[in-house]
């Protein structure tokens, strides 16, 4: 019998981020551990790079990566390919975007270099005002981020093994003025975190998405479409679940995305990647 592919978003489907601090919901990582046992394969498939894919969620255990929304392809320990944003095209971001004031960090495997203001800016976004509210500081100190404290400050940015670049909105800079700018040399999307912005987003190496890499990856493993089921909840999933033979939504997906999925599982805290691949006989 031929083996079965799962693939799990990480942002909103495998990992709950709308608490300050994320987790994965423990019949999730139940349905994996499940999965894996029975012969299947589970992978995740997310627009994070790898400094961005924390030991809490590396520790449930999977057959590999899919990262950087495409960029990057790695089967255990072994990198099937990777794609990295040109020095030129480096360059033109970190100017403009330093010249324009705003708020960004620079993706690679190595690790996240954000811009100057990038850290305070996440904090009263994620905390509230550090300074002259004991609440906020209790917060940060009960539930504190995972993602910031990975942010690394003061380098360089013109980096030369960059993934991909996420921008926080800023007035006077509408989504499809900064996709006019970038889009001869980046794929251009809107960002999935909400704290960031309607008008906020990311830029990565043209041609490439999660369809394209799941391709790549199937077709090297000698695994037929057939065998593919995809969760995602944002809209950069869009394209991996029209791909995959079941492209499932979890249930706070984005509206958008439930519409073009071959269906609609329960909210991820409410089991609903667990649910759903027992329905699929997959666990």
């Amino acid at each position: 019998m031929n083996r079965n592919i799962i693939f799990f978003d990480v942002d909103g489907t495998l990992v709950d981020v709308r608490p300050a601090r994320e987790y994965i919901p423990e019949s999730t990582i139940q349905a994996v551990h499940a999965a894996r046992e029975k012969g299947n394969l589970c992978f995740l498939c997310t627009g994070r790079s790898k400094a961005e894919i924390y030991s809490h969620i590396l520790d449930v255990g999977f057959d590999g990566i899919i990262g950087a929304g495409g960029g990057f392809v790695e089967i255990g320990n072994e990198m099937l390919y990777h794609k990295k944003i040109s020095q030129d095209a480096i360059n033109h971001v970190v100017d403009f975007f330093d010249k324009h004031h705003f708020d960004y960090y620079i993706e690679s495997n190595g690790g996240l270099y954000a811009s100057p203001h990038l850290v305070k800016r996440l904090e009263w976004i994620t905390y509230g005002d550090l300074e002259n509210d004991p609440q906020a500081r209790q917060k940060k100190e009960e539930t504190p981020s995972h993602f910031i404290p990975s942010l690394k400050e003061g380098y360089d940015l013109h980096r030369d093994d960059v993934n991909k670049v996420c921008f926080l909105e800023k007035d006077g800079f509408p989504f499809e003025k900064i996709k006019e700018e970038f889009e001869n040399e980046f794929n251009v999307i809107h960002c999935t975190v909400p704290s960031f912005g309607d008008d906020s987003g990311e830029l990565s190496v043209p041609g490439v998405n999660k369809a394209s890499a799941i391709e790549a990856l199937i077709t090297h493993l000698g695994i037929p479409k057939e065998n593919t089921y995809a969760f995602g909840d944002g809209l950069n999933d869009t394209d991996m679940l029209e791909y995959c033979q079941y492209g499932i939504a979890v249930g706070n997906a984005k509206e958008q995305l439930k519409e073009i999925a071959d269906e609609v599982t329960d909210d991820i805290a409410n089991d609903g990647i667990y649910h759903s691949m027992k329905k699929h006989h997959l666990i």
